[in-house]
């Protein structure tokens, strides 16, 4: 990231992203937290991969827009991203508020720019960088930004190479040999539609594609926008997405570019696409690479003891700080901050969330008195194809397995199957011997 020049002062850009609704697919994960929020691979949260890519970028005036579960989003912002007295940089957050003008949430993400238009005014900035709050990839904006000024779009979507399955669930680009778009359609399901939406094979080597297999360029949710364009197509309509709206209009009337982007980059948007995301991360070479420091991902430090591993019999995980693991198995697993895994238990493919604190030793015995197990994973407990979830409490020799279950039930408040994945969610107690 740190090879690429800016063609514009950096001052010129203020990023927007956006904080997400109720997160419904995310579900139950977002109970209790929007989606921005919800922890990643160990020690991490959503929202920090878009801020740590601004960051790297060297783009510091940032709006986070809130609205839905967001205390706990609104807490890891203020104890995280701090610029000093001698900057103007900012990761200031503006939750959903009623005023003279309007008294409704949020509609959609069009919506949510046009309701904070006023605040953004003062910044004085020519261009506005439109990120969403649960994506995951490493990008430098710079790339985008520079194509934008060079070819004077008045809105870039960035764009990302996708196959001929993934089509139907995709927004998709059609583009000139300029990258200029000239059609966009909604998860075309149409076999004519799609091809004609096909990038011509003749321009893949242009474009820096690599293979021959029929490509496609679906929309990443990027965008960039002069600021009177923004503006523009903000004010006196009420189109409330950007996705739908917003940017199949603009193609009609303005000078709207493709940006391609070619790294590694997932949606975070249902529960099965969250487990492989995390899961991904125990592979020898993940296809995200956390350990890269020319861009490193922030977060808000804890100043955790390093993990304790007690004999355990551990294979392909990502152990995050302050965990404590007694002799137990761990097979393909990431372990979350300050997990405790008791001796002989026995997990496979599972994210576990970590906790936000240690259990006082008195508050452990309290609870064992009432039958209450302890936080954390207990003895002789099998779990695979699972995702835990912070302050849970499991005890010991249960078995948590979604084998022979719907893809979908509600059992609440021990746990919910989405998507074949057993969650067990937040401060869930599971008693000992307990089957699911």
């Amino acid at each position: 990231m740190a090879n690429l020049v800016a063609r514009y002062h950096e001052g010129e850009i203020l990023a927007i992203i956006m904080g997400g609704g109720q997160g419904s697919r995310l579900f139950p994960l977002t109970k209790e937290r929007s989606k921005p929020a919800v922890p990643l691979a160990g020690k991490y949260r959503l929202v920090d991969i878009p801020i740590s890519n601004c960051i790297n970028s060297n783009i510091r005036k940032i709006y986070l827009l809130t609205q839905f579960n967001s205390a706990s989003l609104h807490r890891h912002i203020s104890q995280s991203y701090k610029f000093d007295q001698f900057s103007d940089g900012f990761v200031e957050i503006l939750a959903a508020e009623q005023t003279f003008s309007s008294s409704t949430w949020y509609q959609g993400t069009a919506d949510a720019v046009r309701k904070n238009l006023l605040h953004f005014a003062p910044k004085q900035n020519r261009y506005f960088l439109v990120l969403s709050g649960d994506q995951l990839y490493r990008m430098d904006f710079r790339g985008i930004i520079n194509q934008h000024v060079e070819t004077n779009a008045d809105l870039t979507v960035a764009t990302i190479v996708k196959g001929q399955r993934d089509v139907s669930s995709l927004g998709i680009m059609q583009i000139d040999e300029t990258r200029q778009v000239i059609n966009f359609v909604e998860k075309p399901t149409d076999p004519e539609v799609q091809e004609s939406l096909k990038l011509p094979k003749k321009w893949h080597s242009r474009f820096g594609i690599q293979g021959e297999d029929d490509c496609y360029l679906a929309s990443m949710g990027i965008y960039v926008f002069k600021r009177g364009v923004l503006e523009e197509l903000l004010t006196n309509n009420d189109s409330t997405d950007f996705g739908r709206h917003i940017i199949p209009e603009a193609i009609n009337t303005h000078r709207v570019f493709s940006y391609i982007f070619q790294g590694y980059w997932e949606d975070i948007g249902t529960i099965r696409s969250f487990f492989e995301a995390n899961l991904a991360m125990t592979d020898e070479l993940p296809p995200f690479d956390f350990f890269n420091m020319n861009a490193p991902i922030y977060s808000r430090p804890r100043f955790l003891p390093a993990s304790k591993i007690n004999g355990a019999n551990v294979r392909f995980a990502a152990i995050s700080d302050g965990c404590i693991i007694n002799h137990a198995h761990l097979t393909q697993c990431v372990v979350g901050l300050r997990t405790v895994i008791e001796r002989n238990a026995n997990l496979k493919r599972v994210v576990l969330l970590g906790g936000d604190y240690y259990e006082p030793e008195e508050s452990i015995l309290e609870s064992r008195a009432k039958g209450i197990p302890k936080i954390g994973i207990g003895e002789n407990t099998i779990i695979e194809n699972a995702i835990i979830d912070k302050g849970v409490r499991i005890g010991a020799n249960c078995v948590i397995k979604p084998d022979g279950k719907p893809d979908k039930v509600d059992n609440p408040p021990m746990y919910y199957i989405r998507d074949g994945v057993v969650v067990i969610p937040k401060n869930a107690i599971i008693p000992d011997n307990t089957v699911i």
